[in-house]
């Protein structure tokens, strides 16, 4: 099952393949480009600032990680490492593997216990789910409410996107929601959890994608700064802003982020000159990010 979206200046298509338009993803770490927004938007509402830290905002005490900014986390430039060793990655992985388990239903408090033990190594490009993870928390403690609150009140709501949400456990997942499988076609547990979300637990309709693409090119969406580079990430031809990634492709420059979970895979791209975006969606394994550039590009001709 997939879905694709194109918006241009000539409007938008949107299509399914096996799921119907409602049906929804999860887009895994496209939902680090939705904290970047919020942090961006969170530093226009003067909630934060460039020098507030983690320990500003999270009960970390007084371990290495409560020293850490929200501006370098934002670009992964925070030196926190991917995971934190006290999550028992490759225990977890294991289980993902072998029986298609969930190795993200951490709670809140579970995550901040990992963070005051996880050591900080030097301030360079390093992508970090844990980094992320921490961000959109300590940006919802800010703002008085939880994340999954905060993705409805800042982005969902105002930009009218009904499939788009953060669920904490299973129970929580809409009737739409699709099951994701990997590429032998095994089923595979959604990837719900609380701490896990602002750096991969979102899920979202194709629809609400294309409407969310629609609103990042128009510029009615929040935190549109975040879609600016800042500084390096993977040498000298790729910027980050707040999580998004810019190259060069084929002569046009490129926004974007993407996602991979367990059964799904997900790629949002943006070609801002000439007012093009893609998303595609799908529940398997699969990578889609080769046919996301190659169908921007065309997108992008065109308009």
């Amino acid at each position: 099952m997939a879905a694709a979206a194109t918006i241009s200046r000539q409007g938008q298509q949107v299509a399914g393949l096996g799921a119907d338009r409602a049906a929804d993803f999860e887009i895994g770490s496209i939902s680090k480009g939705v904290t970047g927004l919020l942090y961006a938007d969170a530093l226009a509402r003067g909630e934060v600032d460039r020098s507030t830290t983690l320990g500003d905002l999270l009960p970390l005490g007084d371990c290495p990680a409560a020293r850490v900014t929200l501006t370098s986390l934002s670009t992964h430039h925070s030196g926190l490492p991917r995971l934190a060793a006290s999550s028992a990655p490759l225990r977890r992985s294991a289980a993902l593997w072998f029986r298609g388990t969930n190795p993200y239903g951490d709670s809140l408090d579970q995550l901040i216990a990992q963070a005051r033990s996880v050591p900080v190594g030097k301030p360079r490009a390093r992508y970090s789910n844990l980094g992320f993870q921490l961000l959109g928390h300590a940006i919802a403690t800010a703002a008085g409410v939880s994340y999954r609150q905060l993705v409805g009140e800042r982005i969902a709501g105002p930009l009218g996107l009904d499939a788009f949400y953060a669920p904490t456990t299973p129970v929580e997942l809409r009737p739409g929601a699709l099951t994701g499988r990997n590429r032998l076609g095994r089923a595979r547990q959604p990837w719900t959890g609380e701490a896990v979300a602002p750096a991969g637990g979102i899920r979202a309709s194709i629809e609400a994608m294309a409407r969310l693409t629609a609103a990042l090119l128009d510029g009615s969406a929040p935190g549109l700064s975040a879609l600016d580079p800042v500084t390096r990430f993977a040498g000298p031809a790729v910027g980050i802003g707040a999580a998004w990634i810019t190259l060069e492709h084929n002569g046009r420059t490129v926004t974007w982020h993407n996602g991979g979970t367990g059964g799904f895979r997900s790629w949002l791209g943006l070609d801002r000159a000439a007012g093009a975006g893609v998303v595609i969606l799908t529940a398997t394994s699969a990578a889609v990010d080769r046919h996301g550039f190659t169908l921007l590009a065309e997108t992008g001709h065109h308009t």
